[in-house]
């Protein structure tokens, strides 16, 4: 007899699942595109060699910077924020697993109730006795104690769909943290080779400096045996007050390099410890890139939008499901009585068990509007997921070109700073036997002073190129 109300039941449950999925709105998914050129450069390249598996102790030797990654990966507020997010991602995925088990309580409870005699219920209690052949005891007690269970049969796997793309939301949030970690490690290390270059400057100008004083004094001598003119030492003296003002640009430069390091490593301003000397001799690292396929293992923010993607097509499958019968189970266990010491006796046994079979029949505007939505977000993040591989191909061959071009670059100004330094020493001596006009000495200075600065900005840039082509292969997280 049992079996039979369940084959009634699951036919019926087939039945109703085959109306309602006639009408099912018809929706186009977006299959995304994987597809990769087969190297950055126009040549094959075989070597699958990446620089994003190094980890970035052994990328970035410098202890000073060390300390100061290791200590902004403790202390960052941004990245303990997201971190709490996946506190919060993992909490949903817990959520979302209990809601496919039973749901089972306790409860107990009491209660009494005076019933009029010249009502239904108060007419039956004083004409049916309960116990004994004793008249019902009025006020009317009741104490009761029972086990309850609740269950949606997941039929139509809608409720461990939505766990999985609850799990998967939770693996992107992971890997969101590991791209912001990459981010951090490589804001980190650009600002903290930008406060070296900033020290070389400031080095740099305050030689000149004296550099040039010595000049005007030798130039205020010569005025005095009428070699030269007062023009030529307010042109002079005008040069030094500009690079002593210069001076106090960098140095404002350098309090503001040193609080974005101070903001990333997550305290107040302060110091920030560092060498300086060997900035001149930085060599940047040599990198590989092993080719493009490997971004969508190696890029966390790709592997965020392929977990993000999965997600995405698991609503899709959640949303078609509420179209379809959801079958549920509840039961009931207990002892109820009027009197608390009979509510050990047999009689005293109350119990309770329901199925229940609902489908959408009317008005599923609701549940179409989700499912419609569902499907968008869907094609959303195929497109997302599309474009961060986009972006992240982009950004590596931009940087590769980038290195060999700041290369040839900085060979180049080299050879400037050494051709104009030499014409320094040309210019003055041509100016002490009159061979020469001040003006060519001051803009031989000028010159010379720019090309040395262009010379550390080159570097800067070679060591940013360096950071900046290892977070874009997807080193620094690990």
């Amino acid at each position: 007899m049992q079996k039979n109300i369940i084959y009634k039941s699951l036919a019926a449950t087939m039945v109703a699942a085959a109306f309602t999925a006639c009408s099912v709105p018809g929706v186009v998914q977006k299959a995304e595109n994987k597809n990769t050129p087969g190297s950055y450069t126009s040549t094959t390249v075989t070597d699958t060699t990446s620089t994003a598996t190094v980890k970035w102790k052994e990328y970035f030797t410098d202890p000073n910077l060390q300390e100061l990654i290791n200590t902004a990966l403790t202390n960052n507020q941004e990245l303990n924020i997201t971190l709490q997010e996946i506190e919060i991602a993992k909490s949903e995925v817990r959520a979302r697993k209990g809601e496919y088990l039973p749901f089972v309580g306790v409860g107990a409870g009491a209660d009494v109730t005076k019933a009029s005699r010249y009502t239904t219920q108060g007419a039956l209690e004083r004409n049916i006795d309960i116990v004994d052949g004793k008249e019902n005891p009025e006020p009317l007690q009741n104490y009761g104690a029972s086990l309850r269970a609740d269950w949606e049969i997941d039929v139509w796997g809608k409720l461990h769909n939505a766990k999985r793309a609850a799990v998967s939301r939770y693996l992107a949030s992971v890997e969101g943290k590991n791209f912001m970690v990459t981010n951090l490690v490589a804001e980190i290390a650009n600002s903290y080779y930008e406060l070296l270059a900033l020290d070389n400057q400031l080095q740099l100008v305050n030689q000149n400096i004296q550099i040039q004083t010595n000049a005007l004094e030798i130039v205020k001598l010569q005025k005095e045996s009428a070699r030269v003119t007062e023009l030529a030492v307010k042109r002079f003296q005008a040069q030094v007050l500009n690079t002593q003002s210069l001076q106090y640009e960098i140095k404002q430069k350098i309090v503001e390099a040193e609080n974005r390091i101070n903001f990333l490593v997550g305290r107040f301003p302060q110091p920030v410890k560092r060498s300086t000397d060997a900035f001149a001799t930085l060599m940047p690292n040599i990198v590989k890139s092993g080719i493009p396929s490997q971004l969508l293992a190696n890029r966390p923010d790709i592997k965020q939008a392929e977990m993000e993607l999965a997600a995405s097509k698991l609503d899709i499958k959640v949303a078609k499901a509420r179209f379809y019968p959801s079958l549920s189970i509840s039961g009931g266990l207990g002892y109820q009585a009027f009197n608390p010491s009979y509510l050990i006796k047999p009689q005293s046994i109350i119990y309770t068990l329901a199925g229940e079979l609902a489908a959408p029949l009317i008005n599923r505007n609701a549940i179409k509007a989700a499912y419609i939505s569902a499907n968008a977000k869907q094609v959303q993040a195929a497109y997302n997921y599309e474009q961060k591989i986009l972006n992240a191909y982009i950004e590596v061959a931009n940087q590769m070109s980038k290195i060999d071009n700041l290369q040839n670059s900085y060979s180049l100004k080299a050879q400037e700073v050494d051709a104009l330094t030499q014409s320094i020493n040309i210019s003055n001596d041509l100016f002490k036997s009159a061979r020469a006009d001040y003006m060519e000495v001051l803009m031989t200075q000028r010159d010379a002073l720019e090309s040395k600065f262009d010379l550390i900005e080159t570097k800067m840039q070679q060591m940013n190129a360096m950071v900046n082509i290892y977070r874009a292969l997807g080193g620094g997280w690990n």
